[in-house]
């Protein structure tokens, strides 16, 4: 597999002209791209708009066929494969390498986007409104990209992908607004992966359910689906698995006789200390005080 380490490197594997920055590049398609159809990965952010009208885009662990305006999102390191791309309308794709982004604040601000870490099928669609804005967005970018350089050029372009992206988490808290039918099937079938997973005779050090083990019983990735409960239940994932796991502590301490430890253990957790705090952070209260209140 390619590891494409530079934008020399990935615009020529991709068939387009050469960059005019080392660590930054914006290209638009009109119709076909000639995309590389082989699998790679690159030290690069990708962040795309594009309607299909064939051919086939992978990244992460699903495939994007064609559908109608959509943005795409790529971190660095993440495979990326495009085959036989041919666009229903203009497409445009920006490159941002790692380095570029030094200095400035979306340095840190970008892995707090958790669209970079969605899976193709669970991809931004944008109204023709939204299109636009996204359009507006990408020509200011290109433009500054194709001007001299000069000391304010690099935070202009990153003033325009930051505005860009929080336009992007604006629409997808959108789309998870109108997908609430969608949403609140997916609380329940979490609800019930969780259920399940208790239901199976474990080994000890697999009987917490963990996001990624349950996002992927779903068919999702654990980033995407911690969003969609957020939006729906104002709880992450993780925070829904720690509430299941303390109303099953607490059904047990008010049942058997079996001492704390032995109830932390039977739930899955190795780690004592950890579940004291816990369920003391979920109850207000330790596992033993409660256990002697109910005993009062």
């Amino acid at each position: 597999m390619e590891h494409l380490k530079n934008l020399v490197d990935i615009h020529q594997f991709n068939g387009f002209p050469a960059p005019e920055n080392p660590l930054f590049s914006v290209y638009q398609c009109t119709q076909t791209c000639q995309m590389g159809d082989r699998q790679f990965i690159s030290d690069f952010y990708m962040i795309g708009f594009k309607k299909l009208k064939s051919g086939i885009i992978m990244y992460g662990r699903t495939k994007y066929d064609t559908d109608n305006g959509s943005m795409m999102f790529i971190k660095p390191r993440q495979v990326v494969e495009f085959k036989s791309v041919e666009y229903d309308e203009d497409a445009f794709i920006m490159f941002i390498h790692e380095d570029f982004l030094h200095g400035h604040y979306l340095h840190s601000e970008i892995s707090k986007y958790g669209f970079f870490d969605y899976e193709t099928n669970e991809t931004l669609h944008l109204s023709p409104s939204e299109e636009q804005i996204m359009w507006d967005l990408y020509y200011k970018i290109e433009k500054e990209y194709h001007n001299n350089a000069d000391e304010y050029s690099k935070d202009i372009i990153l003033a325009h992908i930051d505005s860009m992206l929080k336009y992007s988490q604006r629409f997808y808290k959108r789309q998870f607004i109108h997908r609430t039918e969608l949403s609140k099937k997916t609380v329940s079938k979490f609800n019930e992966a969780i259920a399940n997973h208790f239901k199976n005779d474990l080994p000890l050090n697999q009987r917490l359910p963990s996001v990624n083990a349950l996002a992927s019983q779903l068919n999702m990735s654990p980033r995407y689906l911690s969003d969609l409960l957020k939006q729906e239940t104002g709880k992450t994932a993780i925070e829904l698995i720690h509430i299941y796991l303390i109303n099953e502590a607490k059904n047990l301490l008010k049942t058997n006789d079996n001492r704390v430890s032995e109830i932390a253990y039977e739930l899955g957790f190795e780690n004592l200390p950890y579940f004291s705090r816990l369920f003391k952070k979920e109850t207000g209260v330790s596992p033993n005080q409660f256990k002697k209140g109910l005993l009062n």
